[in-house]
């Protein structure tokens, strides 16, 4: 039942594919030889058609999900994680834990940034949130981009409870990583922290201003003023 019900998710989402679509989205998401997404295939369907399906197929169980989450084409992970973040908002304690260690054990297949993005905040960041955090350390500390990514897009959801320490640590623990996808990321989240308390993303901004990627200040900084935002950018703001 469960195989039938997942390829019935499948067919769903399939109704909605359009080639062209498909085309523009593989370059958008580098799918490239030697690119981040390299290999990943897309069937051409938007996120609001996916979450139409989602909802459709909310009551979808854990060994439905890992089905679509295990699968090459793009689409149909994504459809797994909003299904997944879903079910953890409306879960119980003990199926939340459940669905956060079901996370955990199939993250090789949460490989590209709008996955991650789609669901760390919502699962990681949530289920952590009370508890211990040292997962994202480990995560954060790893070889692995998307690892990294989920350490601090999970922490979103920490900022939005104004707990900003995890967030920090992790953005001087990245600032020196090389990949373009990290440095966007650890801006966003600096950005976010300014949301709530311009003053601490200040001060973080003004202590490593002069050190930080380019793209990661300039992400930090893309609501501040031109005048500001220039004098961040010449290291010379206090």
């Amino acid at each position: 039942m469960t195989q039938l019900k997942a390829t019935a998710a499948k067919a769903a989402l399939k109704s909605y594919a359009r080639p062209a679509a498909a085309k523009t989205a593989a370059r958008f998401f580098k799918t490239g030889k030697g690119q981040y997404g390299e290999g990943d295939r897309f069937i051409g369907v938007t996120v609001p058609q996916n979450r139409l399906v989602a909802r459709e197929f909310r009551e979808l169980d854990l060994k439905g999900c890992r089905v679509l989450l295990h699968s090459k084409i793009h689409e149909e992970r994504l459809l797994a994680l909003i299904i997944l973040v879903e079910k953890f908002r409306r879960a119980d304690d003990s199926m939340q834990k459940k669905i956060y260690q079901f996370y955990l054990q199939n993250i090789a297949w949460i490989n590209n940034w709008d996955l991650v993005d789609t669901s760390a905040p919502q699962i990681v960041g949530a289920f952590l949130y009370e508890r211990n955090r040292s997962i994202l350390y480990k995560f954060a500390r790893s070889n692995d981009l998307w690892r990294k990514r989920v350490a601090i897009i999970a922490t979103l959801y920490f900022i939005r409870n104004d707990d900003f320490a995890d967030t920090l640590k992790f953005s001087k623990t990245l600032m020196k990583d090389e990949h373009d996808l990290i440095h966007k990321a650890v801006g966003w989240m600096l950005r976010e922290i300014g949301n709530k308390d311009p003053k601490v993303e200040h001060r973080f901004l003004v202590r490593h201003q002069k050190v930080m990627p380019r793209t990661m200040l300039r992400y930090a900084i893309e609501k501040f003023s031109p005048r500001v935002r220039k004098a961040y950018l010449e290291g010379r703001a206090k």
